[in-house]
């Protein structure tokens, strides 16, 4: 039988009543906006969203200069953090998502195969355990059906030392800053994303989907309980988004 969804279990698009079917609506919802995807991404985020892509690779520096690195962008969508994270360093990247329109678009961006590209389910990957030095996922973690067995996924195809990276939106806290980005994010952002993509119920999703999802301090939490170490998190805009970031335990040595 399948497991019935509670928050904040996992997304919980309406009318799903099980991660099965939250998963099937999301891949057809990213499957529909695909097309205007990078348009409103860039409209709506007022190019926001190319500084904190470049943030997240400043952030992950390190691993992305070594040539035998090995990264995962997961849920990576139309690939732009796979692009800039393959242009950032020599490490070879690889991008990930159930979304199969998504990833047609993400192709595109990939000429003489500056990355790699893969059609799979975050809570299922075709990967073997410790294959990835680093993974990373900006704006897609929230949308899984199941975010602790996300993250235990995660931790699988981890190597020991192994790092994490999440770019999600957040809640701002109260304040006239905080008031006025929630009215854009729920009143305006919706009509503008309706309007240019054709798909009213996609853009309503998206700031329902960020109030129900979890607060940073919780996120890195739920991090810590499903076995990262060092689990953190920096919020950038004004607290609109929030960079979190956990470490695979390295093993311990044997005596």
């Amino acid at each position: 039988m399948s497991e019935s969804l509670s928050s904040p279990k996992g997304t919980q698009p309406p009318g799903a009543r099980t991660q099965e079917e939250a998963s099937r609506q999301v891949r057809e919802m990213f499957g529909r906006i695909a097309p205007r995807y990078d348009l409103l991404n860039h409209v709506l985020s007022m190019q926001l969203d190319r500084v904190w892509r470049w943030r997240v690779t400043r952030r992950v520096r390190g691993i992305l200069e070594r040539p035998e690195a090995v990264v995962l962008d997961l849920c990576c969508g139309t690939g732009d953090l796979t692009l800039a994270l393959a242009r950032a360093g020599k490490a070879r990247v690889l991008g990930a998502d159930f979304a199969h329109s998504m990833l047609v678009r993400a192709r595109d961006k990939s000429p003489g195969g500056v990355f790699a590209l893969v059609e799979a389910d975050a809570l299922r990957m075709p990967f073997a355990d410790a294959s990835f030095d680093l993974v990373t996922s900006a704006f897609g973690f929230r949308n899984l059906a199941n975010y602790e067995g996300g993250l235990c996924e995660i931790l699988r195809v981890l190597k020991p030392g192994g790092t994490l990276a999440i770019l999600e939106f957040a809640e701002p806290g109260r304040g006239f800053c905080g008031d006025l980005y929630r009215w854009y994010f729920r009143s305006v952002l919706p009509k503008i994303g309706g309007m240019i993509s054709g798909d009213s119920t996609a853009y309503s999703y998206l700031p329902a989907s960020v109030a129900k999802f979890f607060q940073p301090e919780e996120l890195a939490a739920v991090m810590s309980r499903a076995g990262f170490s060092s689990a953190r998190f920096e919020v950038w805009t004004g607290g609109t988004v929030a960079l979190h970031m956990g470490t695979r335990a390295a093993r311990t040595p044997r005596a």
